[in-house]
């Protein structure tokens, strides 16, 4: 390299969220050719003529200490002519850049917007089919009210009140001045007879959300909202039925100020107003989900009286507007942690504007109302087997006891899981790799995509399946597993070579290897591949999991459960036996490890539909017994021994007479290492 030369190294360095990739790009180099140039999934139309405004980016600004990033306000080269154009005659939200005119100047986090992903996120969280006890804090309630009478001068508020305690036995009552103007026209236009939705207070006082003439008989819907750190789903409920008439998500915009919850804890500390930033970032993605699955069911949002939100305590004082700061360090102090009702527009929510919110109460300051209602909807508190549940995100709850005793605890798996972070990884979307099977004498993997049923060796996939785009959790999971078992990884970590494993799809790359899944480069598509630091990622993220299980099972002095149920969105989807082979959970009979789908959500929609399960969580919760991963050394301990696969000293041996395990070691020899192999480290015993 000449004096005069660019050092490559020296360039400024772009990181893309969601998808957590990342390279260095001389400046002047537009982001949207930095986007394709890594793979990152960023639409565009107009060939970068600033046109068709689909590669749309929100760019961050401040310090990102988990990346070692400062970025500043000049990072990005300033509005240009087309961008100016376009905001003046389309409009631009606040914050938002043009992918294909914005240069880098500066080291930059930019994020991706769902709309703006070619591959939709998929976010899968269902209602599941469960049956609802009706006894919502939000009902109808039709009143006959007394006439006026001038012998007895009464104001009608005061004879509604009358009314509603002789034919309710309704006591307490408030009706707020916005709608108390419109009460004598409505009694007068239903000839004293009328129509109230009114809210169940927790000290069982009632408030008037809004009022009709004569019988009602239009819709009362409510939100069950799951707030999570990567995604956020929710379920538009009809408050009388139960049903579920809408159900969807989106991606928690706050991934671009990081995407773990202590990365936004960081950030907040470092950045002055960097907490109002995210809590209105939150807010609005909150709005928008609201909307989106009102216009799904083709409700009017003024028709939605209630939502029911329950989130991890950062995001739960994120989206109340509180500074997450104290969580960030012992003692873990929360603001609050009892169960809050207030106006959804204190949520950001625009719905009727009398609509209630009501959050679920946090067990402690690392585990929130999203374990609270994994707790109410799986009900570990009742059953007689000893009952491991685990709640798998990116920041994992975990829940394990019986009627006896329930403890809990939180632990930082990362967004690995997601996708995120992994070299070939990506969101759940068409066309990700989902499911994957390698031959164990072969050594060539088939697998299957999201949005097709068919395996990749089928005669018709590739007619069928445009483009295979990358892989997501699920699919990395499998396959780090599926090599596990094949003999391609051996139980450090290490990928062989293709001298060591018989198979040239494990190829060298740099000290070390990586295997190759598919090869679509011949037509234009990604070539993917699970590489080293992707093993890594993973056994990090299953060794966080495994040892906060573990430590649980410590506290109550066991080495077995008699039960696992795989909780969330991601653990719906995640094979009960890859996931013992990663040793993500601990050794059990398979038929024991069952899927509860989005407990969290079910909770919330549980919460929705009945003040008696509000009651009930919240006195659970005092009783749920949390227990500190972050302080315990134990943890430490255990997360170490646990990066082994499946693990270095428990023996595993129920997987082991179901899936045994091939035992090869790339640490010396047989090519594992040397000029065509890996580091030499001391294999886990």
């Amino acid at each position: 390299m000449t004096e005069n030369t660019p050092d490559p190294a020296q360039n400024p360095l772009v990181v893309f969220t969601p998808s957590g990739k990342r390279g260095r790009f001389a400046v002047g180099t537009p982001i949207l050719q930095a986007a394709r140039s890594l793979g990152v999934d960023l639409d565009s139309v107009c060939g970068g003529r600033g046109i068709c405004s689909k590669c749309q980016i929100q760019p961050g600004v401040g310090d990102f200490p988990k990346l070692g990033l400062h970025v500043t306000a000049d990072a990005l080269s300033p509005f240009n002519a087309v961008e100016e154009r376009y905001d003046r005659i389309r409009g631009l939200k606040a914050g938002r850049r043009l992918g294909c005119q914005a240069t880098v100047q500066g080291d930059i986090v930019v994020d991706v917007p769902a709309e703006s992903q070619v591959h939709k996120q998929v976010i899968r969280k269902a209602a599941s089919d469960r049956a609802m006890v009706m006894d919502p804090a939000t009902r109808l309630a039709f009143v006959e009210v007394a006439e006026a009478d001038m012998h007895s001068p009464t104001g009608s508020l005061e004879r509604l009140r009358e009314a509603l305690a002789a034919q309710w036995q309704i006591g307490d009552v408030t009706l707020p001045p916005a709608l108390l103007a419109r009460l004598n026209p409505l009694l007068n236009k239903g000839k004293n007879r009328i129509t109230l939705a009114l809210y169940r207070q927790p000290d069982g006082s009632h408030d008037i959300l809004d009022l009709w003439p004569d019988l009602h008989e239009g819709g009362l819907y409510g939100l069950a909202i799951d707030l999570g750190s990567t995604t956020i789903a929710g379920h538009l409920c009809d408050l009388t039925t139960g049903a579920v008439l809408a159900s969807g998500g989106l991606m928690n915009p706050q991934i671009r100020f990081g995407e773990d919850l202590m990365s936004r804890v960081s950030y907040a500390m470092m950045n002055p107003g960097g907490a109002v930033e995210m809590t209105a970032a939150v807010q609005e993605a909150l709005d928008d989900l609201a909307r989106r699955l009102a216009e799904e069911a083709g409700v009017d949002t003024a028709a939605i009286y209630e939502a029911v939100v329950v989130c991890n305590p950062v995001m739960h004082h994120l989206a109340l507007g509180i500074d997450p700061v104290d969580l960030g360090q012992a003692p873990f102090a929360l603001t609050t942690s009892s169960a809050i009702t207030l106006p959804a527009t204190g949520l950001g929510m625009h719905l009727n504007p009398q609509a209630r919110a009501y959050m679920l109460p946090l067990i402690a300051g690392h585990v929130g109302a999203d374990a609270a209602a994994v707790a109410l909807a799986e009900a570990p508190h009742k059953a007689e087997a000893l009952t491991l549940i685990v709640d798998v995100g990116t920041n994992a709850e975990i829940l394990l006891g019986n009627k006896e005793h329930v403890l809990a605890c939180s632990s930082p798996t990362g967004p690995a899981f997601e996708g995120a972070q992994i070299s070939s990884g990506q969101r759940a979307a068409p066309g990700a790799i989902e499911r994957l099977e390698i031959d164990p004498v072969t050594k060539e993997p088939r697998f299957r995509v999201i949005g097709c049923d068919l395996w990749s060796d089928a005669a018709d996939f590739a007619a069928q399946v445009p483009q295979v785009t990358g892989i997501c959790g699920s699919g990395i999971i499998e396959a780090v597993a599926e090599m596990r078992m094949s003999g391609l990884v051996d139980a450090s970590g290490l990928i062989g070579s293709a001298e060591a494993t018989g198979t040239p799809r494990c190829r060298p790359t740099g000290r070390t290897h990586e295997y190759l899944i598919f090869d679509g480069s011949a037509s234009g598509g990604p070539v993917i591949t699970v590489t080293q630091a992707d093993i890594r990622a993973i056994q990090l993220a299953k060794s966080a999991l495994y040892a906060g299980a573990r430590l649980l099972m410590d506290e109550i002095g066991t080495d077995t459960v008699e039960r696992i149920v795989l909780a969330g969105a991601f653990g719906a989807h995640i094979s009960p036996k890859h996931a013992m082979v990663l040793g993500m959970i601990p050794d059990a009979p398979l038929e024991a490890v069952v899927s509860a789908g989005n407990a969290a959500g079910t909770g919330a929609r549980m919460a929705l539909h009945s003040v008696a399960a509000r009651r009930e969580i919240e006195a659970q919760v005092h009783r749920i017994t949390k227990v500190e991963t972050a302080i315990s050394p134990r943890f430490q301990e255990h997360f170490v021994a646990a990066n082994a696969i499946p693990h270095a000293t428990a023996p595993f041996a129920t997987l082991r007479s179901i899936a045994p395990l091939p035992d090869p070691s790339f640490n010396a020899g047989g090519g594992g290492d040397g000029e065509n192999g890996g580091r030499r480290r001391r294999r886990a015993r």
